[in-house]
């Protein structure tokens, strides 16, 4: 029966699928795993007889998965990054930490928004443990669905539903064109776009949500590329250039409105006519980890609690 073969794998098992696709070699899967090629060629039979279908295609230039190889491989790292996260939490528990879990942000909801959903959450938890990773909205989805993450944040503009996920809208925001504080446009009464095309521009990377929303202004007007002279995905390395050049770039209102209060950037008085949304995803399964609501809760919360004038005084946990 289908299921004998899946009973009788164990974790070193999907660790041999996982080191043959990333080698691409018999003799070099055996080498990284401690096996040898004789034994693993054996394995690797076997199992492909035990599933009904070959899981490598054998090239001279070494084995490509399968559509089935590749179906197998992503349940495999599905159940080793689970197993890593149950010896973490564990790991957690015998610390006196009641959760660890992981949160992947978008540098959009990085500044103000997720810091206060985590604080927010230790309220209820104080003895858990948090990850906060940030990064692309593609690259942190693709760790979600691995089980490397428990929650991602970020912008759902440019998000494609993907079926073993759930997906929630936060609230939607206006985009904003920024610059240091005394920028030369600061003092104009007025702004158009040739204005802004007389000034380089720092851009986020083709395909981020951002610049996806800015090329869309940009075309609903019938403009041009703008002269960018960077591009990039670091909100802190963008600011640090914004605030040494004259140089424009675009961000949400309310990471401008959170950085504007410190006075490292100004929102330029022109309308961009552009609006994005923000929103959390999370993997649809039967069994979640026991921290989800909590999460979701906190986020919910203190997306709800938002407004331009929010801020977090150091030292309370209180959203005002």
């Amino acid at each position: 029966m289908a299921a004998d073969w899946t009973r009788r794998l164990r974790m070193q098992h999907l660790q041999l699928l996982v080191s043959l696709e990333e080698t691409g070699s018999v003799s070099e899967a055996a080498r990284a795993t401690f096996s040898t090629q004789p034994a693993l060629s054996k394995w690797l039979k076997e199992l492909e007889d035990d599933v009904g279908a070959p899981l490598f295609e054998r090239h001279a230039r070494g084995l490509k998965p399968t559509v089935q190889g590749l179906m197998l491989l992503g349940h495999a790292r599905r159940v080793l990054s689970e197993m890593d996260r149950a010896q973490q939490n564990l790991a957690a528990l015998q610390d006196g930490s009641s959760y660890r879990v992981a949160i992947g942000t978008s540098p959009a909801s990085a500044p103000n928004l997720v810091p206060a959903a985590i604080m927010k959450f230790l309220e209820g938890h104080p003895r858990a443990q948090v990850e906060l990773h940030e990064g692309t909205m593609n690259h942190l989805l693709d760790r979600l669905e691995l089980g490397q993450l428990d929650l991602v944040v970020g912008r759902l503009d440019n998000y494609a539903p993907r079926s073993n996920l759930h997906s929630e809208l936060l609230y939607d925001e206006a985009m904003r064109v920024i610059c240091r504080p005394g920028h030369p446009l600061t003092e104009r009464a007025s702004l158009s776009w040739p204005d802004l095309y007389g000034y380089d521009w720092i851009v986020w990377p083709q395909g981020t949500p951002i610049r996806s929303k800015l090329d869309m202004a940009l075309t609903s007007v019938g403009q041009g590329p703008l002269p960018y002279r960077i591009e990039s995905s670091s909100l802190i390395g963008n600011l640090w250039l914004l605030q040494y050049s004259d140089m424009l770039s675009i961000a949400s209102d309310r990471v401008a409105e959170h950085f504007t209060r410190r006075k490292l950037v100004v929102p330029l008085d022109f309308e961009l006519n552009a609006v994005g949304s923000l929103g959390m995803c999370w993997r649809d399964e039967p069994h979640p980890d026991p921290s989800l609501p909590g999460l979701l809760a906190s986020l919910r919360f203190a997306a709800e609690r938002q407004s331009s004038d929010y801020a977090v005084p150091p030292g309370t946990l209180e959203f005002q």
